[in-house]
């Protein structure tokens, strides 16, 4: 049925995960239609073909947002995402529920007010899956060593080796003489952390293969701290360099600049916004850490906290991780790290 609209329509979709709503309606805000679907990519494409001709969807950058988007594209739409965070700052309301979430989702985009989420490739999701999910695994193993270490604790039995899962630590382990039901744990704890293990292990193959080609992977590696694991974590977690004209911009994306309030006669900075993505902010504190005597990024953190005590650390660490982050931008997409050669310059 014709809408008596020749113009391309905006599609507002409140995505759950089960049901979503869409909202229809034209560059001027006139409501075309309203409809829940099931979630379903045939059902998605069957309620997106009443849009006409190449609409404009918008759709929250939430749980399971993959499907959906990939759906849109593939049916001909222009599908933007809407970043949670900056939809919550403009929406104001008393009265919330699906329909209006999806209204407002359009009338932000048609209005070009929309705080808009880079919609990653397949290609980057793909690497994002499998670097996000080895830490995952990494911190489910920690978790099991911790639990090993908390039942010795329980039992009085001091811990004599630097690495309890070591070759010695393992060996040391097989001697002792458990009780019940504290053996049984701890022999089932540490066939989860071999179970891990493999598994990280096998992961970090099919990483390396997946970055053997990129060219900004292997220029980060040259940057002291950043190894191969750290490396695929911020080459992922970044994504296209390109989309970023500046180091100042990347900066502001990954969380690491501080808040600003600024009203009439007052400004106010504050702590940073941790607005990014917490993965590479901890990949970058992680680097930080690991900055030899006289590297550029050491050397920003040392000044700092001689000149404001060790009071200051964290401060020092994030400034420390921006000055990395920057040296990584140019890494990224020059594919070769420059200004690591000047210790006394940059400590000057």
């Amino acid at each position: 049925m014709s809408t008596g609209y020749d113009g391309r329509q905006i599609v507002g979709m409140d995505l759950h995960r089960r049901r979503s709503v869409l909202v229809r309606m034209t560059s001027e805000g006139r409501r075309l239609g309203k409809a829940r679907i099931t979630n379903s990519p045939a059902a998605l494409r069957a309620e997106i073909a009443r849009a006409g001709r190449r609409p404009k969807v918008v759709l929250e950058a939430t749980y399971g947002w993959y499907w959906a988007a990939d759906t849109l594209a593939l049916a001909g739409a222009e599908v933007h995402l809407a970043h949670p965070l900056g939809v919550k700052a403009f929406c104001y309301r008393r009265v919330k529920n699906d329909e209006r979430d999806a209204a407002d989702l359009a009338d932000l985009l048609r209005m070009g007010r929309l705080p808009e989420a880079w919609i990653a490739p397949q290609d980057v999701r793909d690497l994002r899956e499998l670097t996000r999910y080895r830490c995952k695994l990494v911190a489910m193993r920690t978790s099991a060593k911790d639990q090993v270490h908390a039942v010795l604790a329980k039992l009085g039995i001091p811990v004599r080796h630097s690495d309890l899962f070591g070759p010695g630590g393992g060996a040391w382990l097989d001697g002792l003489a458990l009780p019940q039901p504290y053996c049984g744990k701890v022999a089932s704890l540490r066939q989860l952390i071999e179970v891990h293990t493999g598994e990280i292990g096998l992961l970090e193959e099919v990483i390396a293969e997946l970055l053997a080609g990129h060219a900004g992977y292997r220029a980060i590696q040259a940057l002291p701290g950043i190894g191969p694991v750290l490396a695929a974590v911020i080459v992922a977690e970044i994504g296209d360099i390109t989309r970023f004209d500046r180091p100042e911009r990347l900066c502001c994306w990954a969380g690491l600049t501080p808040r600003h309030r600024e009203s009439d006669l007052k400004v106010a900075r504050g702590h940073i916004t941790k607005q990014g993505s917490t993965l590479l902010r901890w990949a970058l504190i992680e680097a930080v850490q690991k900055q030899p005597v006289g590297s550029p990024v050491r050397a920003t953190r040392d000044r700092i906290i001689a000149r404001r005590g060790t009071q200051a650390r964290n401060i020092a660490k994030v400034a420390a991780a921006r000055r990395l982050l920057t040296l990584v931008f140019y890494g990224l997409r020059d594919g070769h790290v420059r200004a690591l050669q000047h210790p006394a310059r940059d400590a000057a």
